[in-house]
């Protein structure tokens, strides 16, 4: 072997605990029967709090695995990202999955071999790394879509998710296998090398477009977005929570560094494929959303723009976009797992209720609930003094840095035209005619609505520390 085997799996540990953690739950949730699911769920989240601890207390930076594998400031910034939207996702979805019966001790199982594909995604150093975690990742999420099985919405969107993911799959191999007959590697450095020291052909070009494309199916930035409002509205509303949250920052990751890493010698092509996507996703997320009545699907719309948003960071190509990018999926997670604590506790008569016209009047049943929902809405669109706001002010800032004038100029109208169907929303909650109150809200919802919406209100407090953080991951590539 070419490599340290010792210091590799040191460098390794978040993710051999996983993987070692996933098979031990699995065989606890075969042999304990039916009673396994709290405990299996309990004992994942303690998984996930340990795992964040121990790359907090512990960071180590290198390669590993024969340069197949990197750990860096940049990876532990995300994989913290990743694993805090995968421990909240799996806490909220306790209360719902028992009153919709898919409490079964395979959903936190899925789950956490979900996150393990996504930090292998995120501390991939080469193709072949970056292909395994993409696919330990989906393989999961394609399940755990239908995991409601019950339901005819749930099967639908598992089906809709695994035909296009599939094709996806494809078209990241193809132009992965074009990368590697041109350049004759597969790790990222030495890809570099390659594109620095020979000319750039046509044919390595393709490779990247298909490469991209991939990438932007799973952060579902358009045109490769077709999946995303019918698998959020199908899907169990907690997978949706999820759907939102970590595979988004693990999938955001993988790009940045494949871009940054791989690719960085031809950056003015990748960076016109970035800058297409970006407006095209800012566009479509506005316009699209101003017609929807279900919430999980405006919230489909409202992703697909936010990740739009995230891509103007990355059109930068500097250290200043790269920070943006890691800002702007921070403020997003908070923004995205608040918002999703609020439709999972819109229950009525036990049944869950998805219309935005249900919200009516809200403010007169539940002011404290319909407050913070208020501070969210107004932080997704962007207005100042709120978290949203500096999310958007960092990217937009890398891009005039950068002289991309005309991506900001596009953005901020984008911002002002999906700020219509946020504030409908608010409208809804304080001005219509109420429609009755929701049940009492679980704990843990109110808990994560809670933080959430004190962190959207008082970001400037921590705003500080927070771009030290950015600050830290970006200088990883630069």
């Amino acid at each position: 072997m070419t490599f340290d085997l010792t210091s590799s799996l040191i460098l390794a540990v978040p993710e051999l605990a996983l993987a070692v953690g996933a098979m031990a739950l699995l065989m606890i949730g075969v042999f304990s029967g039916d009673r396994a699911d709290t405990t299996v769920t309990g004992l994942a989240v303690a998984l996930f709090l340990a795992v964040i601890a121990w790359i907090i207390v512990f960071p180590a930076d290198g390669p590993a695995f024969d340069n197949a594998f990197i750990s860096d400031a940049f990876s532990r910034v995300m994989k913290l990202l990743t694993l805090v939207g995968a421990a909240v996702t799996l806490i909220m979805s306790v209360g719902f999955a028992k009153a919709e019966k898919f409490d079964k001790f395979e959903y936190p199982v899925l789950i956490m071999l979900s996150t393990l594909g996504m930090m292998l995604m995120i501390s991939a150093n080469d193709m072949i790394a970056l292909y395994l975690g993409l696919e330990l990742q989906s393989l999961a999420l394609y399940v755990v879509a239908a995991i409601n099985r019950d339901s005819a919405r749930a099967t639908e969107a598992g089906l809709k998710y695994f035909v296009l993911g599939a094709l996806s799959s494809g078209m990241l191999l193809y132009g992965v296998s074009l990368v590697y007959g041109f350049t004759g590697n597969t790790g990222f450095e030495a890809i570099a090398a390659a594109l620095s020291d020979g000319e750039r052909q046509l044919g390595l070009v393709f490779g990247l477009v298909f490469v991209l494309a991939g990438l932007a199916f799973k952060i579902s930035a358009v045109p490769f977005h077709m999946w995303t409002p019918d698998v959020y509205e199908g899907a169990p509303t907690p997978v949706t929570a999820f759907f939102a949250a970590a595979p988004k920052m693990a999938a955001m990751a993988l790009l940045v560094r494949v871009t940054m890493g791989a690719f960085e010698p031809i950056a003015l092509d990748w960076q016109q494929i970035i800058v297409f996507i970006s407006i095209a996703s800012m566009l479509l997320g506005a316009f699209a959303a101003i017609g929807q009545r279900n919430i999980k699907r405006l919230m489909a719309y409202s992703s697909i723009a936010h990740m739009g948003f995230a891509l103007v960071g990355l059109a930068a190509n500097s250290e200043a976009g790269v920070r943006g990018v890691v800002i702007y999926m921070l403020i997003y997670l908070a923004m995205t797992l608040g918002a999703f604590a609020f439709i999972l506790a819109m229950r009525r008569n036990d049944n869950n209720l998805e219309q935005i016209d249900d919200l009516a009047g809200l403010s007169s049943t539940n002011p404290v609930m319909a407050t913070i929902m208020t501070i969210l809405m107004f932080s997704l669109a962007g207005i100042p003094p709120l978290a949203g706001f500096w999310a958007k002010w960092y990217v937009f800032l890398a891009a005039i840095e950068a002289q991309l004038y005309w991506l900001a100029v596009i953005g901020v109208v984008a911002s002002v035209v999906g700020a219509f169907y946020y504030i409908r929303i608010i409208k809804v909650m304080w001005f219509d005619e109420s429609a009755g109150g929701f049940q009492p809200m679980a704990g843990e919802l109110r808990f994560v609505l809670l933080l959430s919406g004190a962190f959207v209100l008082f970001y400037m407090l921590v705003g500080a520390p927070v771009e030290l953080i950015a600050g830290a991951a970006a200088g990883s590539f630069f």
